[in-house]
This record gives structure tokens, sequence and C-alpha cells, in this order.
């Protein structure tokens, strides 16, 4: 019988930093001691700098545990959001190594959730509202930046022409603003936008496309 120790850390940041990771182990070394388990050092699996979206199986060091698991092994976590962030993939992982015969302990739910018992509706439940969160945050994030555009604020990337950020808004470039103007009355008059293009080029030194030309005018 193998016991393993799982942990994982999303950022860089946090992996250099180490304190969620020895939050995590001290977690997991304190109810090893309570269930009378003794896991090996080399049995401690660190995931470092890698997201939780990311389906266990697909991870790195997750990948390679959960293809050397068998009948009879521990696996323990010490939160539910250390090994799964999707719903489908907590409950197929699950199943997947309830057949095999593995149990799998999450601390935060007060241990063996493979069994059939109160522990395994907790962890069916908590999974669902896991990815709820997830999908509510990036949904608040996706309106908040969309209100933020709509009132002028910059939210990086490429800069158009015509205008400069300043305070985390985009301000008009009045020299800019007046060659689009130029543009446009070129535009009018005829000229083509290979035309405008080379103009640009060659009486401003700005270099754009005829097909971005067209966007402004």
């Amino acid at each position: 019988m193998g016991i393993y120790g799982y942990v994982r850390v999303s950022t860089l940041q946090q992996a250099n930093e180490g304190e969620s990771l020895d939050t995590q182990l001290r977690q997991i070394q304190s109810y090893s001691v309570l269930k009378g388990y003794d896991i090996p050092l080399e049995n401690y699996i660190t995931e470092r700098g890698v997201s939780g979206s990311l389906e266990f199986e697909k991870r790195p060091e997750g990948g390679k545990l959960f293809e050397q698991l068998v009948s009879g092994d521990v696996l323990i976590f010490s939160k539910l959001d250390r090994a799964f962030r999707n719903t489908r993939n907590a409950l197929n992982t699950l199943h997947e190594l309830k057949l095999r015969g593995v149990s799998v302990h999450f601390i935060d739910l007060g241990g063996d959730v493979t069994n059939d018992g109160i522990g395994s509706v907790i962890f069916t439940i908590l999974s669902a509202f896991a990815t709820f969160e997830r999908e509510r945050i990036a949904t608040r994030i996706r309106e908040v930046k969309q209100v933020q555009k709509c009132d002028g604020k910059f939210l990086g990337g490429f800069t158009r022409f015509g205008y400069k950020v300043e305070d985390a808004r985009l301000i008009p470039k009045p020299e800019e603003q007046l060659i689009i103007r130029e543009m446009k009355d070129m535009k009018r008059r005829g000229m083509s936008l290979r035309r405008i293009s080379a103009w640009l080029n060659k009486a401003h030194g700005v270099q754009m496309s005829h097909s971005t030309v067209s966007t402004f005018i």
C-alpha cells in the first residue's frame, strides 16, 4: 500500500515563496499522524505554478501520480481546490480511482470521500459549487471589463492610432486625429486605400496597411 500527499500552488510567485506549499504539507502531515499513516518523503507530490483549471490527469506531477495509483493506495489532499476546479473532472477522476480501489482523502471535507458515506455526498456538492464559483468570478470579471470599456478606460493591449493612454483612459491625440480627418477627406475625394497608406508613410512616417486604413475611414 502506498500513501501519497499532493500539494499544489497555482502561480510561480507562490511556488517560489513556498508559503502555501508549506501550509498544505503541514496539514497533510498532521492528518496522517492522526490517521496512523506514514508517508515517505518521496511520496509527497509537489505541483509548482500549475493552475487548478488544468485537469488533474494532465498536470505534470498529477498525471504521473494518477497513472501509478493502484488498489490499496491512499491519496491525501489538504483541500478540494488543490485537486480540482471542475466538477466533471473531479467526479470522473474520483470514480476512476474508486474503481481501482484507491482511497482519496480531502482534509477540508473530513477525510475519505471514496466511501459511500456523507463524505462522498459533500464531495459531489462542493465540486459543483467550486465550478459554479469559478464561472461566476469569470463572468464578473468580463462584466467589469465591459463597464470599464464603456467608461473609456484602457484595458491593456494595442493602443489604437489617434489615441494615447492617460490615467488608464484612452485620450485622443490631436495631431493624429488631424491625420485621421485628412485620411477621411482623401477617401471622400476618391483616393484608394493603398494610396492613402502610401501617403501616411511618406508624409508622416506612419506605416499602416491599406486594410488598417479602412478601419479609420
